[in-house]
């Protein structure tokens, strides 16, 4: 018979050596430590309820021991969690409990369902209601890079094939994979400022540098291309670490801003010409406001020839309502040289790890993206349109009641869910000395939460005020009191000529 070398096997062959029908009773002593010393737990311990077959011995020493946390954990920080998680975890959310019955009210939290005050997009829901009633649908396993009906139809939506296409746990963890596929440890990815912070976590947990580049608030938020051309110049150099992709975020969080096609087109030669991948997050798509067009990078590179490559983050959460169901995606839109496709052989390999986005959720995708009825396919639209119209109309009260205040001014908002409010510092008294403080304050006396700048990577005074984020898709009347409680706080805080 041949011998198997099984290590389970050897453990209890020679545990039951150790066998004895000594009575035992369990005790724990703990050595004494001095300062410079190591703490350690000594203990003698004996289980009467073992299996005898199991006994170790009659005495073990086990040394107290603690395991290191990975070097990727240790790397990874997310600033609005550090300034924001220690001010609001001790709030009071109940107005009774705080005694002046202000119940809290969040301006910050960029879900767009928080106040169920608009529906998802019926259409998924019947979708998945459907697919969720016939198990055989949508129980199963599927291809780690996604069904094959939902990779069609985000390439339809997309205009490519859906060979390059990867569904995702979100637009989030489609940025994880691609930034994943792309970046290194001696790499260096460029992001804007102020910008959305998980880009920069993502990369920095990978060992990647990041570098960031100015968004102009004078010019509608545009990416600042001198300073951007500057940095890739200075990185010419081969001392210098790699810059493996600039990322863009269009339509913006937290800033609002939607692109000009023109101002993309400059984007793209500017990558083009120092040959690095852009990395567009679109998980905003089409919500924009008062007509402004939303241009997506791979078609506006398409128009140029493709000479860059573009690798598009997307995804259903913001657009139809749905942000809990975590579904996204990334796809490759390489340029005419094939410059990404080992970037996208990666990201296609990385994906056998998470195994892919949740089954039953991606029956939604082709049901938005590439409805089976004219019925769907216009029911579909007229809630788009309801959706873009209440957006809209929250966002200007929201904007008009907010430039009432004083001491404040809004940075009008072109898209997604947010604008940018500057803090004129001056006009306030000594009790508000930056956007930091102003959040804290306004949480304290008046129960209104909102972000400050400096969870984006905005700096004191970096765009000749201080900041922060309001999210605007609370309804009417809770825009009302929130306002109606900050131009209060302003007026308190008024500095006294």
């Amino acid at each position: 018979m041949t011998s198997i070398n099984n290590p389970s096997v050897q453990i209890l062959e020679m545990d039951s050596l150790s066998l004895t029908n000594k009575p035992r009773s369990n005790t724990i002593e703990t050595s004494t430590t001095s300062a410079s010393s190591s703490p350690s737990l000594s203990c003698t311990t004996t289980a009467s309820s073992n299996p005898p077959s199991l006994s170790l011995s009659e005495e073990t020493t086990v040394e107290a021991w603690v395991a290191p946390a990975s070097l990727k954990s240790l790397r990874t920080h997310n600033p609005i969690r550090a300034i924001v998680d220690p001010i609001v975890a001790n709030s009071v959310k109940c107005g009774k409990e705080r005694g002046d019955g202000k119940d809290q009210i969040s301006l910050a939290l960029g879900d767009p369902t928080a106040y169920n005050n608009i529906p998802p997009c019926p259409t998924i829901i019947q979708a998945v209601s459907n697919a969720l009633l016939t198990p055989s649908m949508a129980a199963g396993y599927v291809n780690a890079c996604g069904t094959p009906e939902a990779r069609a139809a985000i390439a339809k939506h997309h205009d490519t094939t859906d060979d390059n296409v990867i569904v995702a746990n979100g637009a989030s963890g489609a940025l994880e994979l691609a930034l994943t596929a792309l970046l290194d440890e001696d790499s260096v990815l460029l992001v804007p400022r102020p910008g959305f912070p998980l880009y920069t976590v993502i990369a920095e947990s990978h060992g990647a540098s990041v570098i960031h580049y100015d968004l102009l608030p004078q010019s509608g938020w545009e990416c600042d291309l001198d300073q951007v051309e500057s940095i890739l110049s200075s990185h010419q150099d081969a001392t210098k670490k790699v810059v493996r992709g600039i990322l863009i975020n269009n339509p913006s969080n937290p800033t609002g801003a939607v692109y000009s096609r023109e101002h993309l087109v400059k984007i793209a030669r500017l990558a083009a010409r120092y040959r690095i991948p852009i990395v567009s997050d679109e998980i905003y798509g089409d919500m924009t406001l008062d007509g402004r067009v939303f241009h997506p990078m791979a078609n506006v590179v398409k128009g140029l020839g493709g000479i860059v490559p573009v690798i598009t983050a997307s995804g259903i959460g913001k657009q139809y309502l749905v942000p809990g169901w975590r579904l996204g995606w990334i796809v490759f839109h390489d340029s005419h040289h094939g410059s990404i496709r080992e970037v996208k052989k990666g990201a296609q390999r990385l994906a056998q790890v998470i195994l892919g986005a949740s089954h039953l959720a991606q029956v939604a995708i082709p049901a938005v993206l590439n409805p089976s009825s004219k019925q769907d396919e216009l029911a579909t639209l007229a809630w788009k349109e309801q959706l873009h119209s209440t957006i809209q109309n929250q966002a200007h009260l929201l904007c008009n009641l907010l430039n009432t205040c004083h001491g404040l001014e809004v940075i009008q908002p072109q898209g997604a869910m947010y604008a940018m409010v500057k803090i004129y510092i001056d006009k306030f008294d000594e009790f508000i000395v930056d956007d930091v403080s102003f959040m804290r304050l306004l949480l304290e006396e008046e129960n209104i939460v909102i972000l400050p700048g400096r969870a984006f990577g905005m700096s004191g005074n970096s765009c000749g005020a201080h900041v922060f984020r309001v999210v605007f898709c609370a309804p009417e009347d809770v825009v009302r009191v929130a306002v109606g409680r900050i131009f209060e706080f302003c007026l308190r805080h008024k500095k006294c000529e």
